[in-house]
């Protein structure tokens, strides 16, 4: 885990280069706006954010007026309220998105790619449900149903986060892959859930990809390269991503009072998770020679 100190300092070097760039891209309404001085830099609060995601906290609240407030004034001496943070945190997803690609890992060739649920409430309570209304969607995953959104997720042998999107719940797990390969190269694996030969050929006139989907049980097998079949052994590699995504980082939770906030705080999850020194990885000198 990176020291609070290591984590400022990168996170202040991007805004430096990012937040004047940014700025001088908006446009103008022509409407004068008060801009009211914070007491405290984007990237103080951006540290803040992914902090929390490093921490063993379940609750935000808690992690800001039990830890930060009481073990980090002298890091950041100009703290304002929980409520007043709460309010500055939706102008920190624009460059939260932006970090986060900066963050991103390179393509090795060999790409792994899944989805997972993010539940934003308990299925007895889709009814009354109004944060997500008309936003969030009902989907089901090989366990059970749920209401929210899906993460979708490519990583690389080292663990790495290559791309990712999230979508509705109800969308097929099959329908964001072009977009989420479209800079990648090589091979790529994926489970029962992205079997379709359509993709395949889409992939490999598209971006020369090579996409392996796992068959399911009532097909037929095809033959397949010995590399590309032990390959697709390892895939356990996403989801053990996913596990320390959502039990380590903690980007799943029903609290969500705000949709922005939702973003913020998967993207934040991420970042966390980016920064983590130790990753699940495999060994493809141990995998690729064997199947010589």
């Amino acid at each position: 885990m990176d020291s609070l100190e290591d984590l400022f300092c990168h996170i202040d070097d991007f805004c430096q280069a990012f937040v004047p760039q940014w700025q001088a891209t908006l446009l103008d309404s022509g409407v004068n706006h008060r801009k009211r001085a914070r007491s405290m830099s984007l990237s103080e609060i951006m540290t803040i954010l992914v902090s929390f995601h490093q921490r063993s906290y379940r609750n935000f609240k808690h992690f800001y007026q039990k830890h930060v407030c009481q073990y980090w004034r002298c890091e950041f001496p100009n703290l304002p309220s929980y409520q007043r943070f709460v309010e500055w945190m939706p102008s920190t997803l624009m460059p939260l998105c932006v970090y986060l690609k900066h963050c991103f890992g390179r393509c090795s060739g060999i790409s792994f790619i899944d989805a997972t649920a993010l539940k934003v409430c308990h299925n007895r309570r889709i009814n009354s449900h109004q944060v997500f209304e008309d936003i969030a969607a009902r989907g089901k995953t090989s366990v059970d149903w749920f209401f929210g959104f899906k993460l979708h997720l490519v990583v690389n042998e080292f663990g790495e986060l290559l791309n990712m999107t999230v979508t509705p719940g109800n969308v097929d797990d099959r329908k964001p892959v072009p977009e989420l390969l479209s800079g990648l190269f090589g091979k790529v694996l994926a489970d029962r859930g992205y079997v379709s030969q359509k993709l395949v050929c889409q992939l490999l006139e598209s971006f020369g990809v090579e996409f392996f989907a796992k068959p399911k049980r009532n097909m037929k097998n095809k033959l397949m390269k010995l590399t590309d079949k032990l390959l697709a052994r390892k895939r356990a590699i996403v989801e053990t991503v996913i596990d320390q995504l959502k039990n380590i980082s903690q980007i799943e939770h029903s609290r969500h009072r705000s949709p922005t906030n939702f973003i913020v705080n998967v993207l934040c999850g991420l970042i966390a998770y980016c920064h983590q020194p130790k990753k699940p990885a495999i060994n493809l000198e141990w995998v690729l020679p064997s199947a010589a």
